[in-house]
């Protein structure tokens, strides 16, 4: 019998026999840093509006569509994010899409009226969608595959704390004046600081591998190894790998790979877990403080009693840490998911200040935990070369399938009523988690789901 021939290990084996160092630790504060601008800014919107519509006359229909082409940017952020990865690297990527949502965040701070707004908060939006799939590539690519899950979990974690502390400042800020809601965007804005974290940062040496850039990868791995060393003292040797049957992929446009289907069936699972995921938890968090102020509470109460549910959110990505490299990761976001639908129904059934706080905070809690699992097990599902568009695809159709989200609650309220709402948003939930159970891959612990196709060889 024929040995197959032994390669060089490849970058994401080097990468996997590390311990966690300094290096990741750094990387994970800059990742968080990001991710907290981005939860901190997504909101801005939904937590301004009760304001808006006494200040400006807006109306519910002009909060759907601001809310819906705010999703249609991110649709289309995603899949600039996806091309601007593969042509320009994780790393320049992160940068420019970061620094993009937060330039957008500050310029929305002096608009005139719903229409200047809408337009400033669909470009925001489109760098805001951009970053998260970047990021969550990032850290896919640069963790060991046994710890990555946890790792993203924790930049969730610490990202999450921007969502409570932007509906904090909001009640606040929002009530003193007729300009003050602007503050909130100015508070968005402070991502922009990410540029200060870029002398700390790496390239992913499994995008240069993939790109033939092997000098290249080889030069940022022994900088990350010497550092690991230094700190950690000699490193194990990484498994050599085994050459198998090349793919015949060479010269194939990353999206003509995207629909073979080996790749083509994971794609359509995930858009269907980010379809679910973005209209069950942007139809919650983004219409809760408004559909709550039309049923009576106080401007000032609608936002606290949603900004007091979001404390849940950073408890539920440490949820989510602690079971992701433990539990199959399809499993976890079926059950997380189904919960989820119960809790956020019995959220829309009562009046009650504390009982709306309670079940807004649960559906805060397992949210999160479930968006910190599905970080996780996207990027899982493709090999390096379709790792980039094929996460954006998923993730921006998710965000998509919100434009008409906003339109579909809008029209629910207005005719059947507030719980309706929360029917609907339940049954998207139930939906998401049913279809992860019956045809989710398994990924736990998987260097990569698929191998990659087409690995260039060294000069």
């Amino acid at each position: 019998m024929t040995t197959p021939p032994i390669t060089p290990p490849t970058a994401q084996q080097r990468l996997d026999r590390l311990p966690i160092g300094r290096f990741h630790k750094i990387t994970l504060v800059a990742v968080s840093f990001a991710y907290f601008f981005e939860f901190a800014d997504i909101n801005t919107f939904a937590v301004t509006a009760p304001r808006l519509i006494r200040l400006w006359g807006v109306t519910v229909n002009q909060v759907a569509y601001v809310t819906s082409t705010s999703f249609v940017g991110m649709f289309l952020g995603s899949i600039v994010a996806g091309a601007l990865a593969d042509r320009l690297g994780r790393k320049r990527a992160l940068t420019i899409t970061t620094v993009f949502f937060g330039l957008f965040s500050l310029v929305s701070v002096f608009s005139w009226d719903v229409v200047s707004l809408g337009v400033f908060r669909f470009l925001t939006s489109a760098g805001l969608s951009a970053m998260t799939v970047v990021a969550v590539i990032y850290v896919s690519e640069l963790f060991p595959a046994a710890k990555r899950g946890k790792y993203q979990a924790y930049a969730i974690a610490i990202g999450i704390c921007g969502t409570p502390a932007t509906n904090l400042i909001a009640s606040l800020v929002v009530p003193w004046s007729d300009w003050s809601w602007r503050l909130v965007y100015l508070w968005g804005a402070l991502g922009l600081f990410f540029v200060f974290f870029l002398a700390h940062l790496k390239e992913s040496p499994r995008w240069l591998e993939s790109r033939g850039e092997h000098d290249r990868a080889d030069a940022v791995l022994r900088d990350i190894e010497d550092r690991i060393a230094a700190e950690k003292g000699p490193l194990p040797e990484p498994a050599p790998a085994v050459a198998g049957p090349p793919a015949a992929t060479d010269g194939v446009p990353t999206w003509r790979l995207l629909l073979r289907r080996r790749y083509l069936l994971p794609l359509l699972l995930l858009c269907v877990l980010w379809v679910t995921q973005t209209i069950g938890f942007f139809g919650y968090s983004s219409w809760a403080p408004t559909l709550l102020a039309k049923q009576g509470f106080s401007v000032e109460n609608s936002i606290f009693y949603v900004a007091l549910t979001t404390i849940g959110a950073p408890l539920g990505c440490l949820l989510a840490a602690a079971v992701t490299d433990r539990v199959e990761r399809k499993w976890a976001l079926a059950a997380f998911g189904a919960v989820i639908g119960v809790c956020g129904l019995l959220y829309g059934l009562t009046f009650d200040p504390v009982l709306i706080v309670v079940f807004g905070f649960l559906v805060n809690l397992v949210e999160r935990g479930y968006t910190a699992l599905a970080y996780a097990y996207s990027p899982e599902l493709f090999d390096t070369r379709t790792r980039s568009l094929g996460t954006g695809i998923s993730y921006g159709v998710g965000r998509l399938s919100n434009a008409a989200g906003p339109l579909i609650i809008a029209a629910l309220y207005n005719g059947s009523g507030y719980q309706s709402v929360f029917v609907f948003i339940a049954g998207t939930w139930f939906l998401g988690a049913i279809v992860l159970a019956v045809f989710g891959p398994r990924t736990r612990r998987a260097p990569a789901r698929l191998p990659d196709p087409d690995p260039t060889p060294a000069a």
